[in-house]
């Protein structure tokens, strides 16, 4: 496998984790409809309790984001990085 195929076969994740991201908004939103739909056409009280499924959802929807978009996808590591890491161990050891 060349450099150019593991550099497109991130590119390929990372446009399927984007992909994902905006589907798991699309239920976020829904879910989110629905349970609070339920609570006010039952008896709602003074505990929202569709607080904590908004919560537990919005949970995995910041990580999922910060999968698809933000710092914990990472790079994907190049044969430059790979050189540069040797010769860092060459000069300290």
């Amino acid at each position: 496998m060349t450099e150019k195929d593991s550099v497109r076969d991130y590119a390929k994740k990372s446009l399927k984790k984007k992909a994902d991201f905006k589907q798991y908004l699309f239920v976020y939103a829904a879910v989110t409809a629905i349970v609070v739909t339920v609570y006010f056409l039952t008896t709602p009280t003074e505990y929202f309790w569709p607080g904590w499924v908004i919560f537990g959802m919005g949970i995995g929807a910041v990580f999922a984001g910060l999968d698809a978009y933000g710092k914990l996808g990472g790079r994907p590591i190049t044969d430059a990085d790979i050189d540069a890491e040797v010769e860092r161990l060459k000069r300290k050891g």
